[in-house]
């Protein structure tokens, strides 16, 4: 049995995390490629079953690996839901605030929406565009819009072609769930809710026109103007 190297200021734990993503860094695993088990991390660090126990919980709550009853632990796939936790604890526990989100993704999504401009296929395009003319439905739900205006970013983000943008805006679902219905509020009348439909289809065709300009300076007039009358 190998016994685990002193770390100084690393707890078994964490030098058991390291040591398995290690494991899947060297041995060249990729996404869903099953790990050994925890027994054979234990003898070759010298730990105990419950200290590698504990290692393979937190990996998998950091969604590094797929952890079911029964069966082997797998390699875990990219997954933004870790950053959207974070995010939603900064933000309740006032280190940081919606302002400084709402400006992260203002710089994110621009250039998405260029990216999509550049990639998208034919069917993500008409996909964006369908979107976009959902929610300029008269009889649709308001709980309808909010979700086809979440789906219309999210669109855009896959459209792009950078699987870690995706998961980046992804990330700011739980948020947005919040703050678009709020932003659709501070439209009252019917010209403003009408020219903020007209922008998301403007961005929309930028992008089915393959105009990454055109269409990264659509997304920042969304954000200067739709979002930023819930921030100011």
């Amino acid at each position: 049995m190998a016994t685990v190297a002193t770390d100084h200021g690393k707890s078994l734990v964490t030098q058991a995390m390291d040591t398995v993503k290690a494991h899947i860094r060297d041995s060249g695993l990729r996404v869903g490629d099953t790990l050994p088990g925890e027994g054979y991390f234990a003898d070759k660090l010298g730990v105990s079953r419950a200290v590698m126990r504990e290692a393979f919980g937190a990996l998998a709550a950091l969604r590094l690996i797929d952890v079911a009853n029964g069966r082997r632990a797998k390699v875990g796939a990219l997954d933004g839901s870790v950053i959207a936790d974070s995010l939603e604890h900064a933000l309740s526990t006032a280190q940081i605030k919606v302002a400084d989100i709402w400006d992260v993704r203002r710089t994110i999504e621009m250039r998405t929406a260029a990216l999509a401009a550049r990639n998208a296929t034919p069917v993500q395009a008409a996909r964006i565009v369908a979107l976009a003319d959902a929610m300029s439905k008269d009889d649709q739900p308001h709980d309808q819009t909010t979700e086809d205006d979440i789906d219309f970013h999210l669109a855009i983000a896959e459209a792009s072609g950078n699987a870690l943008f995706n998961q980046i805006v992804a990330s700011f679902v739980p948020l947005m769930r919040v703050a678009v219905p709020q932003a659709w509020r501070t439209r009252q009348t019917e010209e403003e809710k009408s020219d903020i439909l007209e922008r998301h289809r403007n961005l929309a065709w930028a992008i089915a026109n393959r105009d990454p300009e055109e269409a990264e300076r659509c997304m920042a007039v969304h954000f200067d103007e739709a979002i930023g009358a819930l921030l100011r």
